[in-house]
C-alpha cells in the first residue's frame, strides 16, 4: 500500500512538473538564426545576413500570430540589428543603436483577422497613413498626443502614443457598431455590402469582397443575392423584387433615371463596376425623395465628397475591356472618366458563346418559327459599350459643383443570306442607346444645414429592324423616352435628435412608339407627355443613446395632365430593444406612370420585346402600391440572423405588362397583384471564413376582374428560394462557392395536345386555368476566386476566375406553346445559362 502511495505521489509531482518544464521550454531563448529560418518558412520570404551579425543573439521567439513586419521590429528592438526589405528578400545587418528602434502597431478585428486600408491620422501635422493587407503600420519616434484610427467597416478609435512600447502594439477594432447612426450590419453576405439603419442595403464596389459566380462588383447581379430579390430569367433587365416586374423598380445614377440597365440584353450590368462609390437599395420604407416606382429603388451615386488623389485602373474579362481614371486637376477639382467596350465582334471566347446561346434562343436570330438555328447562311455581329464622365469642383469652403454624363449602348446586326436562283441577303438589327447628363450644386451652409439643387436629362431609345428573307417584309420599330427635370432638397438639423428634410421635384417625361411595315403598308407613331410636380417632407429622429432611429415622410404628387393630386406616406422605424436584437418596421405607399408592356412576342426581334408607355389614366392606369413589413435581427459573436415578413399590393397593372404567353397574351385587362411572404438570413463569420444561407417565401396572386379566372398565381411567383455561400479570404486570396435553388415559375398547360379549329378560323390552343402548373425547380452551383498581387505600395494586379453553373445543369426558365407549320401544338423551352467560365485581369495604380 505504501508503495502505491509513493508511486501516486511521484506521478502527481510529474503531472505538475512536466507541463511546467515544457512551458519553460516554450519560452526559452532560441538562436536568432533558427528564428529567422522559421519566419522565412512561415511567410515565404528569404533572409540575407552575415554570420557574424547574427551569431550570439538568442531571444524569445516572437508570437506566430504577428504580421511579418511586426516580427522584424520585435527582433530589431531586442538585438539592435536593423533590416531592409527588398521584394521577398530581407537583409539583416548591424546598425547604430539610435537607428534600430521603431514605433509600430498592427490592427486586427475581434475575430483576429488583420484590418487593411484603415486610415491612421496623427499629430502634429495631421498626417495620414494607410495600413497594409496585414494591418501593419509604422510611426515616427518623435510624435506625441494620440492616433485617430478610422475604417469604413469598423468603429473609429483613438490610441494614446504613450501607450506604445518598444514592440508593435496590437490594436483591436470592433466589428459591431451600435453608436453609429446608420450601420446595422457590416459585411452583409460579402465585404462591401452592409445593412443600414434607414432600411437600405449599401454596396460599395471599391470595398467589394467576393460572391459565388462574380469576379467583379456587378451591382445588379450582386443585388440578386439579397433575400427577396430574384430574376425570373437570370438577367439584370428582369429583376423581380418581392414579386414585382422589372419596370416597377426605380434605377438612378447620380439623379438620372435609367431606363436601360443591362448589356447583352440583360446578362451583364450596364454600369461599369470600377465606377460607383456607393449603391443604396430600398425594398421598402423608401425615402419620400424617390418616386416613380411601385417596387424597389436603386440609387447609384458616384459623387465623392472629397477631391482625393488621382488613380487609374484598366482591366479585361472574357467579354469586354474597361478602364477608369481619376485625374486631380487641382486641390479643388478633379475629373473622373470610365469606359468599357466588348470585343465580341472580334473574338469569340467561351463566355460569349454561352451568353449568345442563352440570350438569342427562341428569337428571330435563331428563327422564331422553328426554335433552331436558321437553315440558311446567317451571321450576327454584337457589341456593347458604356462610358461616363464626371467633373467635381469645390468652390470656397461651402460649395460643390458636380457635372456628370453617361452613355450606354447595345448593338446587334444580324445578316441572313440564301442562294436559290440568285443571292439574297437581308440585314436585321437591334440597337439600344442611353444618354444622360446632370448638373448639381451642393452647399453646406453650416454644420447643421445643407442644400442640394440639380437639373438632369436623359434619352433612351430601342430601334429594331426585322427583314424577313422569305417574304421580303421589313418591319421597323422604335421606342424613345426623353426624361428631364429639376430637383431641390434642404437638410436642416433642428436639434441633436431631430432632422428635417424638405424638397421639390419637377419632372417631364415624353414617350414615343413607332411601327412601320412595307408589306402590307402600315405605319403608326404615338407620342405622350406627362409633367409631374412633387412636394416632399421628412422628419428623422435619432435617440440620444442611439437605440432608436425613425423617419416619417410624405410625398405629394400632382400630374398636370390628370389634374389630380395624390399623397404617398413613407415610414421607417428601427429600434435596438436589447443588446443584440433589433426591430425594424417599414411601410410605404408609392406610384408610377411609366411602365413597360409587350404588344407582340416577336417585337424587336423577340429579344427586347418590351416597350415603355405612359399612363393615360384610362386603359393604362397609374400603378399604385402599398407595402408593409416587420423584421428582427440578432447579431453577436460573428453571427447575424434576420427574419422579415412583408405584405405588398399593387393596383393598376395590365395583362400586357405582365408578359403572358397563354390565353391572356392578346388581352388588355386591368388588375392587381397581392404578394406576402418571409425572408430569412443566417450568416456566420470565422477567422477569414464566413458562410451564409438565405431563404425566401412568397405567395403572389393576380386578380383580373374582367377575366373568367379572376384570381390565379402571378407569372413572377417564386414560392421558395434558397441561396447559400461559403467564402474564404486569406490575405490577398479570396474564394467563394455557392448555390441557388428556387421553385419553378408558374406556366399554363394546353387542355389538349391538338389545336381546336371550327373551320372558319385558324387553329387555336385551348388552355387550362392560367398558371395552374409549374416548371421544374431551378438549381445552380457557382464558383469564383480572386488573387491580388501588390506590385508596389500604390499599385496592384488583380486576377480572377468564375464559373457559373459548375455542374452544367439544364434548367428551364420559361416555357410556352405554339402551333407549328403542321398545325400541331409544340412546346418551346427557354434554358438558363450552361456552364459559363469567365476570367479577369485588372491593374490599378
Amino acid at each position: 500500500m505504501m508503495l502505491n502511495i509513493r508511486q501516486f505521489l511521484l506521478f502527481l509531482s510529474l503531472f505538475y512538473i512536466v507541463p511546467n518544464a515544457f512551458g519553460q521550454d516554450e519560452k526559452k531563448s532560441i538562436e536568432l538564426k533558427k528564428i529567422l529560418d522559421d519566419i522565412a518558412l512561415q511567410h515565404n520570404v528569404k533572409f540575407s545576413y552575415l554570420e557574424e551579425d547574427v551569431f550570439g543573439h538568442s531571444i524569445f521567439p516572437p508570437p506566430k500570430s504577428l504580421p511579418l513586419k511586426a516580427k522584424l521590429v520585435y527582433i530589431a528592438n531586442r538585438t539592435l540589428l536593423s533590416y531592409k526589405e527588398t521584394g521577398s528578400y530581407i537583409v539583416i545587418f548591424s546598425a547604430p543603436k539610435q537607428d534600430t528602434k521603431r514605433l509600430c502597431a498592427y490592427l486586427i478585428d475581434e475575430l483576429g483577422s488583420p484590418v487593411d486600408n484603415a486610415v491612421i491620422q496623427y499629430t502634429p501635422d495631421s498626417k495620414k497613413i494607410v495600413t497594409g493587407y496585414d494591418g501593419y503600420f509604422e510611426l515616427p519616434r518623435n510624435i506625441t498626443g494620440s492616433l485617430y484610427i478610422d475604417h469604413l467597416n469598423y468603429e473609429p478609435i483613438s490610441v494614446r502614443i504613450s501607450d506604445f512600447t518598444d514592440d508593435c502594439k496590437e490594436i483591436v477594432l470592433k466589428l459591431e457598431v451600435v453608436n453609429l447612426d446608420e450601420v446595422v450590419a457590416e459585411r452583409y453576405l460579402a465585404a462591401g455590402i452592409s445593412k443600414k439603419k434607414d432600411g437600405s442595403f449599401s454596396i460599395k464596389p471599391k470595398k467589394f469582397g467576393i460572391l459565388p459566380g462574380l469576379i467583379e462588383p456587378d451591382v445588379l447581379l450582386t443585388m440578386q443575392q439579397l433575400p427577396g430579390i430574384n430574376s425570373i430569367d437570370e438577367t439584370v433587365s428582369n429583376i423581380n423584387v418581392r414579386g414585382g416586374t422589372h419596370d416597377q423598380n426605380l434605377f438612378m445614377w447620380n439623379g438620372i433615371r435609367l431606363f436601360q440597365t443591362g448589356h447583352f440584353f440583360g446578362l451583364i450590368s450596364a454600369l461599369n463596376p470600377n465606377l460607383a462609390h456607393e449603391i443604396k437599395i430600398f425594398k421598402n420604407g423608401t425615402p419620400a425623395f424617390y418616386g416613380e416606382s411601385v417596387s424597389s429603388a436603386v440609387d447609384i451615386s458616384s459623387r465623392p465628397k472629397d477631391i482625393g488623389n488621382g488613380s487609374f485602373t484598366i482591366g479585361s474579362n472574357m467579354i469586354s475591356v474597361d478602364f477608369y481614371t481619376k485625374i486631380k486637376a487641382s486641390e479643388k477639382a478633379n475629373f473622373e472618366v470610365s469606359a468599357r467596350r466588348s470585343f465580341t465582334d472580334v473574338f469569340n471566347f467561351p463566355t460569349y458563346t454561352k451568353y449568345s446561346k442563352r440570350i438569342f434562343q427562341n428569337t428571330i436570330v435563331t428563327d422564331l418559327d422553328n426554335s433552331t438555328d436558321v437553315n440558311y447562311k446567317s451571321d450576327k455581329e454584337f457589341y456593347f459599350y458604356d462610358f461616363t464622365g464626371q467633373y467635381h469642383q469645390k468652390i470656397g469652403s461651402k460649395h460643390d459643383l458636380y457635372v456628370d454624363m453617361i452613355g450606354i449602348n447595345n448593338n446587334l446586326d444580324f445578316t441572313q443570306g440564301t442562294i436559290t436562283n440568285r443571292v439574297v441577303t437581308e440585314v436585321s438589327s437591334l440597337k439600344q442607346l442611353t444618354l444622360g447628363g446632370t448638373i448639381g450644386w451642393k452647399t453646406q451652409w453650416s454644420e447643421n444645414h445643407s442644400s442640394d439643387i440639380g437639373i438632369y436629362g436623359s434619352y433612351y431609345s430601342v430601334d429594331g429592324r426585322n427583314a424577313a428573307i422569305e417574304s421580303n417584309q421589313i418591319m421597323e420599330q422604335g421606342n424613345t423616352i426623353i426624361d428631364a427635370g429639376f430637383r431641390f432638397s434642404d437638410n436642416l438639423k433642428l436639434t441633436p435628435i431631430f432632422n428635417l428634410r424638405t424638397g421639390y421635384q419637377y419632372n417631364e417625361v415624353g414617350v414615343k412608339n413607332s411601327d412601320k411595315i412595307n408589306i402590307p403598308a402600315y405605319s403608326r407613331e404615338v407620342k405622350d407627355v406627362l409633367r409631374t410636380h412633387a412636394l416632399i417632407g421628412e422628419l428623422e429622429y435619432d435617440s440620444e443613446d442611439g437605440t432608436l432611429h425613425s423617419r416619417v415622410g410624405l410625398r405629394g404628387n400632382y400630374i398636370e395632365q390628370f389634374t389630380t393630386p395624390y399623397i404617398e406616406p413613407r415610414l421607417q422605424f428601427n429600434y435596438l430593444f436589447a443588446t443584440n436584437w433589433q426591430l425594424e418596421v417599414l411601410a410605404e405607399q408609392k406610384s408610377q406612370t411609366a411602365t413597360q408592356i409587350v404588344e407582340l412576342q416577336g417585337d424587336f426581334l423577340g429579344i427586347e420585346k418590351r416597350r415603355w408607355v405612359l399612363s393615360n389614366n384610362d386603359d393604362i392606369p397609374i400603378q399604385k402600391s402599398r407595402q408593409f413589413s416587420v423584421g428582427t435581427t440578432f447579431k453577436k459573436g460573428g453571427w447575424y440572423i434576420s427574419l422579415e415578413n412583408f405584405y405588398k399590393k399593387v393596383k393598376g397593372i395590365t395583362t400586357s405588362g405582365q408578359g403572358f404567353q397563354d390565353q391572356l397574351e392578346l388581352r388588355n385587362d386591368i388588375g392587381s397583384y397581392t404578394v406576402y411572404g418571409s425572408e430569412f438570413l443566417i450568416q456566420k463569420q470565422f477567422h477569414g471564413f464566413y458562410a451564409w444561407l438565405s431563404y425566401g417565401f412568397n405567395n403572389n396572386d393576380y386578380k383580373f376582374e374582367a377575366f373568367s379566372s379572376k384570381k390565379f398565381p402571378s407569372n413572377f411567383e417564386i414560392s421558395h428560394t434558397i441561396n447559400t455561400a461559403a467564402i474564404y479570404e486569406w490575405k490577398n486570396f479570396k474564394v467563394a462557392l455557392g448555390s441557388k435553388w428556387f421553385t419553378g415559375r408558374p406556366i399554363t398547360l394546353p387542355v389538349s395536345t391538338n389545336p381546336i379549329s371550327n373551320g372558319f378560323t385558324s387553329p387555336q390552343i385551348v388552355y387550362s386555368s392560367p398558371n395552374s402548373s409549374n416548371l421544374d425547380n431551378f438549381f445552380q452551383v457557382n464558383f469564383s476566386a480572386s488573387y491580388v498581387i501588390k506590385a508596389t505600395k500604390n499599385s496592384q494586379l488583380q486576377l480572377g476566375i468564375s464559373v457559373i453553373n459548375i455542374f452544367n445543369k439544364q434548367n428551364i426558365i420559361n416555357r410556352y406553346y405554339r402551333i407549328n407549320s403542321e398545325n400541331a401544338i409544340e412546346v418551346v423551352n427557354t434554358y438558363a445559362l450552361e456552364r459559363t467560365p469567365n476570367a479577369l485581369i485588372k491593374f490599378s495604380f
